[in-house]
């Protein structure tokens, strides 16, 4: 079939208009991952201005704070890393040699917010209260909190270092007197929740707000929530009067070679307009002091309370905390043995459960296994509720050996038979129930690990019933479903929705599942 000319001369004007576009149209930019906090999720948003403006397009990995401090010393491959502080990272062998640049983007102090009504009860709306009346009003049961576990998450480790800072005669050594000690253990009588992330604690006070006084959390956070429109009683934010750890978010460089492009994104992030930006957009203080404060930004000028300077005093102050100063944990582990845990997937149990007995020695595989003074209880299940163990972790000394009972226990399961995974939650809400009568004041969880769908013993509506039964305070033991194999991924979220949970993904790996639940037991 022949071409009219006519015909020809339009297809020709055709390809070269699509020829001359594509050589108009710029290269795609790079992808730069930066390993970062998961408190700087507020930040996307910020990010395709940030593209389009200087042409560097980042991607943020998010972990929590001592986990990427250990995978970035191990030698994680990370041109740019970004964290609420970079405080403890920099003591870590080898990472100063290796931050080849850091600048400070924005500020959030790690302060204590109180329902408003609380806190004009005590007048700290008028006069802010020093760390020790906040500990005071703690130990007599007058102020009850929420902070995140200081070992999985960088608010309530800094919160945590500023109640050591102000009340130690010892300032540079960190160290406390008995009295003192007493102190500590004394503020921490008033938590009634903890997390392994700042958001997630969030959201958790919002739902627990009735039974809780205050929150622990970076003032941005605080803020975010009085904005939020889910609280029935806005927070009054408490700056102590010795003074906080602040967040100051320093962007760190790892790779010299992206020298050119980190230099355009602190330069971008720190225009005047882009800090006025985040502070209204994510409620984080400027860096710049010609950008003007908002006027919910209650106190002007924070008092900044000292960090340790050696990495020895920090990990003697967070095993302190795990080993004498948190309330007792007791956490009961429901652990599906049926026949389709068969091999590897049972395998993987052992293995992670192992670890949390000793047998990971990385750092953050030490901060996450099971501490003196605890309780397991283990709650194996096939097509029936097997007998539970419970292994009493007492003291110090006496763990080892209690330890190596557990590991004897563990190493023994073996997996057959069927699936009811309901019936054993609801064994285990009936045994949680029985110990918060003999011992009120312990932080109960539960972790719930099954590969398949149950099909056997109680259904899910019927759990339901069973649960919403529960005392109160029984209902506030909040249920940590691992996803695993072919377990039912919609009932496992509406588990954890029930129950104020929290869905850990161990499809790929197992034991980091269990070891990140750790940080909300």
């Amino acid at each position: 079939m022949k071409i009219q000319p006519i015909v020809a001369i339009l297809i020709a004007l055709v390809l070269g208009w699509w020829l001359m576009k594509g050589e108009d149209t710029p290269a795609e930019a790079p992808v730069l991952h930066v390993l970062a906090g998961s408190e700087l999720k507020d930040v996307e948003p910020l990010l395709p201005q940030l593209e389009k403006d200087t042409g560097v397009r980042l991607k943020l990995d998010y972990i929590g704070t001592l986990d990427g401090a250990e995978q970035l010393s191990q030698g994680a491959d990370y041109p740019l890393a970004w964290f609420s502080h970079a405080k403890y990272l920099e003591l870590l062998s080898g990472m100063n040699a290796r931050i080849q640049a850091r600048e400070k983007i924005a500020l959030s102090p790690v302060v204590i917010g109180v329902r408003q009504s609380v806190a004009r009860r005590f007048g700290w709306d008028a006069s802010p209260p020093s760390w020790r009346e906040i500990g005071q009003r703690a130990e007599a049961g007058e102020l009850r909190f929420a902070m995140t576990n200081p070992t999985a998450s960088n608010s309530g480790f800094s919160a945590l270092i500023g109640l050591i800072a102000a009340l130690s005669s010892d300032p540079e050594g960190f160290t406390l007197t008995p009295a003192q000690q007493e102190e500590v253990k004394g503020f921490f009588k008033g938590q009634r929740l903890t997390a392994g992330s700042s958001g997630w604690l969030a959201e958790s006070y919002t739902r627990d707000q009735e039974r809780l006084d205050a929150i622990v959390n970076y003032e941005s956070v605080l803020l975010q929530l009085n904005r939020g429109g889910q609280l029935k009683e806005p927070l009054t934010m408490i700056y102590p009067r010795e003074g906080v750890v602040t967040a100051d978010y320093p962007l760190l460089l790892l790779d010299p070679a992206q020298r050119a492009a980190y230099d355009k994104v602190v330069a971008w992030f720190r225009q005047p307009g882009i800090q006025e930006r985040l502070m209204k957009e994510t409620d984080r203080r400027p860096m710049l002091p010609t950008v003007p404060l908002d006027a919910r930004f209650k106190a002007r000028d924070l008092i900044e309370l000292p960090f340790p300077g050696q990495r020895s005093v920090v990990d003697r102050i967070l095993s302190s905390y795990l080993d004498e100063q948190r309330p007792v944990a007791h956490a009961f582990f429901v652990l599906d043995l049926s026949g389709s845990m068969q091999g590897e997937r049972l395998a993987a149990l052992k293995a992670s459960l192992l670890n949390l007995m000793g047998a990971d020695t990385s750092l953050t595989g030490q901060f996450a296994r099971f501490r003196a003074r605890e309780q397991v209880t283990f709650l194996p299940f096939r097509d029936t509720v097997e007998t539970p163990n419970t292994i009493g972790l007492s003291t110090e000394a006496a763990i080892e050996g209690e330890l190596e009972s557990a590991r004897a226990y563990v190493r023994q399961f073996h997996a057959g038979g069927g699936t009811a995974v309901y019936a054993a939650l609801a064994e285990a809400y009936r045994r949680v129930a029985e110990a918060r009568q003999a011992h009120p004041e312990r932080y109960y969880s539960i972790v719930l690990m099954t590969d398949g769908v149950s099909n056997s013993g109680l259904d899910f509506d019927l759990f339901r019933a069973a649960y919403q039964a529960l005392p109160p305070d029984v209902r506030v033991t909040k249920t940590f479903p691992i996803l695993f194999g072919e377990s039912d991924n919609a009932a496992m979220h509406g588990l954890a929705e029930l129950t104020g949970g929290k869905v850990f993904d161990g499809s790929q790996n197992l034991a980091a599942a269990f070891k990140a639940i750790r940080g909300y037991q």
